[in-house]
């Protein structure tokens, strides 16, 4: 038997520095008459090593225990399982579901070993994040120079984002709201009584959409939004509310309209499009100059740049490029767009150039899937093994919330924290941007209680909504999906308008302007409790473990953090009852009276959490009063 969650087994458990020695301990059954034990473990594109391992002693009267050390010296991935010589021959250990080993099995186990000098920023930890699509939050109706007069503007704040194609059929995105980064600042108090640490903006460059993912000057800050000026505003009134700034990065394709390939020859040129004598030329794929030509996801609007072409790379991450530029001008860090299609040697340079520039600088990619094991185009990442990302924004979290309250069982949501838990370094956990939507997904009220969008197109979006019983059920679905996500190991990120009740299928109805003077009082006034919570229960929450207490069938989800201070075990105790019915909590290692309720009181003296009931209680306990040890009894 063994347990790579338990550190009875595996000892330290997750990621760890290279060098750093492991202790690995198997139990087995005294009836095999185990004669020899080994480690296998291979190193992914490197040595296999087969450790011995050592009989250490019974564990009861019907088991025994194996061990050996292992030391990983270079940061990579490794992989291993457990060969016993017994009298059934030779026995193959192999990771079974949640960790656990069985024999006979074909699965191994991923050891994750990042470099031991790998730092990330310590100022988000235990923070909140608030992520803004800057045309859609708020407009401070500042008159602005030089906006592109073939933009649509609506007449009015609440109207529905165009969806329509034009008459060529295609969708242009080229409506816009008006929201700015005078806006965004004019709001600042609002993000602060959210208890807001950090706002994550959707690309503020000029650009020619709304969504502005088709850069048209990375140097410049779209006119609509407002100038260098009003950013460098931002930047530091932020900073008095106790906010950062973090921005996104969109670097590998750029505008088709822009100052670089400048095919509707809006700029004065030359660009790429234009003439092969462009200095911009050799950022760009041709298969026939000028129409054939390498793009992102076949839009011909989002020609692919090559990351690498010396040029390109120096005038982004160079000692004057781009990544510098808008550190300096007050940015804590960058988003990077679709981080799968940057280069590796791409992204060591970008993290380099932020980190001499600001050591304390945050660069999160965008990976929708586990990122330490992550192969894309054939290519196995190595995002966070130190020197490229210090985090990533964190889906599979998304939906394992989201999944367990539409009725995935809870050991699948269990499943999906612990892996990403035991497979990420620790340094990148607590800085995971845990959201439970984004401009790219549907809204998660809508999710939660709409009816699914499957293959209806944006037709049929646009003309459905949630109704009244839908939106009463989405609410009380929202404020359980919410305590889950700031209560769980990493970064809560509220995308713009999920605290007001924002509701909307797929882009662009996700991308509504937020509701000022309509918000969801209720939903509202949740968030902010969750935010005060969350200040005064940061030490927790920033670098608490993580326990899992029920994982049978069922409505009733439960966990706890908890850290140990100054000879005290501080906890928080999470449940929540996602059913219609009342559910019953299991045998805690709390006395629950002896706690210090925080949402939702004390159950009912049946120990029973009302239909979409939640249970927030904190514990102060001397550390030897709780039972440190988590996992099965593996005496039986």
């Amino acid at each position: 038997m063994f347990y790579s969650r338990d550190k009875r087994f595996r000892d330290p458990v997750g990621a760890v520095p290279d060098g750093k020695k492991i202790h690995f301990r198997i139990t087995l059954p005294r009836e095999l008459s185990c004669s020899e034990a080994c480690l296998v473990i291979e190193q992914e594109r490197g040595e296999t090593f087969c450790q011995g391992m050592f009989w250490c002693g019974m564990n009861g009267e019907d088991k025994e225990w194996w061990e050996c050390h292992f030391t990983p010296e270079q940061p990579g991935l490794y992989f291993y399982h457990f060969e016993c010589m017994t009298l059934r021959g030779r026995l193959r250990l192999s990771r079974g579901f949640g960790g656990a080993g069985v024999f006979g099995g074909t699965d191994r186990w991923q050891l994750t070993v990042y470099k031991k000098e790998f730092h990330t920023p310590d100022w988000l930890s235990g923070g909140v994040m608030y992520q803004i699509f800057p045309d859609r939050f708020f407009s401070s109706k500042t008159p602005k120079q030089g906006v592109p007069s073939d933009r649509e503007f609506h007449d009015s704040w609440n109207e529905q984002p165009n969806w329509k194609p034009n008459a060529q059929g295609r969708v242009t995105n080229l409506d816009f709201f008006g929201g700015d980064l005078r806006g965004i600042e004019e709001k600042l108090s609002y993000l602060r009584d959210l208890g807001v640490t950090c706002i994550y903006c959707n690309p503020i460059f000029e650009a020619h959409s709304n969504h502005r993912y088709d850069t048209a000057d990375y140097s410049k800050i779209d006119p609509l939004l407002g100038s260098e000026e009003d950013f460098v505003s931002l930047c530091r009134k932020a900073g008095e509310y106790g906010i950062r700034v973090v921005i996104d990065g969109v670097f590998s394709h750029t505008g088709s309209d822009s100052v670089y390939f400048n095919r509707q020859n809006r700029y004065p040129g030359p660009g790429a499009y234009q003439s092969q004598e462009s200095p911009y030329y050799p950022w760009y794929s041709f298969s026939h100059w000028p129409d054939s030509y390498d793009c992102w996801w076949n839009f011909d609007t989002l020609p692919n740049v090559r990351e690498l072409e010396p040029n390109y790379n120096n005038y982004i991450n160079g000692e004057n490029g781009i990544v510098r530029k808008w550190l300096r001008a007050g940015a804590s860090g960058w988003r990077l767009d679709v981080a799968d299609e940057l280069p590796d040697e791409f992204i060591d340079h970008l993290s380099q150039a932020a980190k001499e520039e600001f050591p304390d600088a945050l660069v999160l990619g965008e990976v929708w899937e586990d990122a330490s094991n992550k192969t894309a185009y054939g290519i196995r990442r190595r995002y966070l093994l130190g020197g490229q990302l210090d985090t990533v924004m964190n889906y599979p979290f998304r939906d394992a919330v989201l999944g367990f309250l539409l009725g995935e069982p809870s050991f699948r949501f269990f499943e999906t924290v612990e892996g990403i838990l035991e497979n990420y370094p620790p340094q990148c956990i607590r800085l995971l941007m845990n959201h439970i939507g984004t401009h790219d997904t549907e809204r998660a009220i809508t999710v939660l209680s709409g009816e699914p969008a499957g293959q209806n197109g944006r037709e049929w979006q646009s003309a459905h909504s949630l109704s009244p019983q839908q939106r009463a059920l989405g609410v009380k679905r929202m404020k359980l999906a919410s305590l889950l996500q700031f209560t769980l190991p990493g970064v809560p990120c509220i995308y713009y308008g999920d605290e007001a009740g924002v509701e909307g299928y797929k882009d662009p109805f996700n991308r509504a302007p937020f509701p000022w003077g309509k918000e969801n009082k209720d939903l509202l006034s949740w968030y902010r409790a969750l935010g005060a919570l969350r200040r005064e229960y940061r030490s927790i929450l920033a670098e608490g473990e993580f326990l899992p207490l029920s994982s049978e069938e069922g409505d009733l989800l439960s966990y706890c953090r908890q850290t140990v201070k100054n000879g005290k075990r501080e906890s928080l105790l999470v449940a929540v009852n996602r059913g219609s019915s009342p559910v019953r909590l299991p045998e805690l290692p709390f006395r629950l009276q002896a706690g210090t309720p925080l949402l939702g009181g004390l159950p009912s003296p049946e120990s029973e959490l009302p239909p979409f009931g939640f249970l927030l209680t904190a514990f102060s306990e001397p550390e030897d009063t709780l039972d440190r040890e988590k996992g099965l009894d593996i005496s039986e």
